[in-house]
């Protein structure tokens, strides 16, 4: 193993704070800060507002920021994206949905995505959309609100409760639209109706206009690594058979990309199935978890 890693002081040595503070303002970027007070940014990354400028200029020309189109601030850009995209598909997980994703989002003539759970938000890995009209303009490397997203929501399903609740205690549960469920008590209920049926729909959760249902993805230890959707007008949607077709098709394009990462389809090795994908096939009695 390097010094770099196993020595504190080769860590100070070979740090670089050029490289630091463009890291940091990348971040602070990513997390919102839009950077319309250049006094206030500079001054908690601790540099001045002239080399703060020099940043700003240098990462727009390399494309890793850009202009909010509201044309105050500066938001994650394009470059940035696709470089993130291109280190992610490089992983088994994204380069065996995209085909999967591909033959979905052609069969159902609805866009269809790929996303894993950071934190409380749900990140966009995978687009891929029809030739159709209508196609979602959503981004690769955006970010939504897990307990808003069905992605987010049937991923938070399956894990442990515990984890849940401490990822969410005291966390302000904002409503993206009046479906949004803003409160413990309906958060908590959402999640259980998403376990059981084993996919999560949303009907105008999210978007008025927009319909949309989740399936979880699982690894070989049983863990939801990541969710796909398809998204459409709720026109698209319409009809109980049509919804049972959609429902059909997530459910097999989920449990095809979970069999490929390894996944059994069965319980855990140590026996315990409280995470087990319900998919809508199965008849399964799971133990539900019990809240507090």
């Amino acid at each position: 193993m390097s010094e770099i890693t196993t020595n504190g002081q080769s860590d100070e040595l070979y740090a670089s704070p050029p490289v630091q503070r463009v890291a940091r303002l990348l971040r602070r970027i990513a997390e919102g800060d839009a950077v319309t007070n250049m006094a206030r940014t500079a001054r908690e990354l601790g540099i001045n507002r002239t080399t703060l400028l020099r940043l700003l200029h240098a990462l727009e020309a390399e494309r890793f920021i850009e202009p909010r189109s509201e044309g105050n601030g500066w938001r994650i850009g394009i470059g940035l994206i696709t470089l993130t995209a291109q280190a992610f598909f490089s992983d088994d997980l994204v380069q065996t949905a995209v085909p999967v994703l591909t033959h979905l989002a052609e069969s159902l003539t609805l866009s269809a995505h790929l996303g894993v759970l950071d934190g409380r938000e749900v990140v966009y890995l995978v687009r891929r959309v029809p030739n159709h009209a209508f196609a979602s303009n959503i981004r690769v490397g955006s970010r939504l609100p897990a307990h808003a997203a069905n992605m987010g929501r049937i991923i938070l399903a399956y894990l442990p409760v515990e984890r849940v609740e401490r990822l969410y205690a005291a966390a302000d549960l904002r409503p993206v639209t009046p479906q949004t469920a803003v409160t413990p008590l309906q958060f908590r209920a959402q999640l259980d109706t998403d376990r059981i049926k084993g996919l999560a729909w949303s009907d105008g959760n999210y978007e008025l206009g927009i319909s949309s249902v989740a399936a979880a993805i699982f690894d070989a230890t049983n863990t939801p690594v990541a969710a796909l959707n398809v998204t459409g007008q709720t026109a698209q949607f319409e009809g109980d058979e049509r919804r049972a077709r959609i429902g059909a098709a997530v459910t097999d394009a989920a449990s095809e990309i979970s069999l490929r990462l390894g996944w059994h389809g069965a319980q855990n090795g140590n026996g315990s199935d409280h995470n087990e994908p319900r998919y809508p096939t199965s008849e399964r009695n799971l133990r539900e978890p019990s809240w507090t």
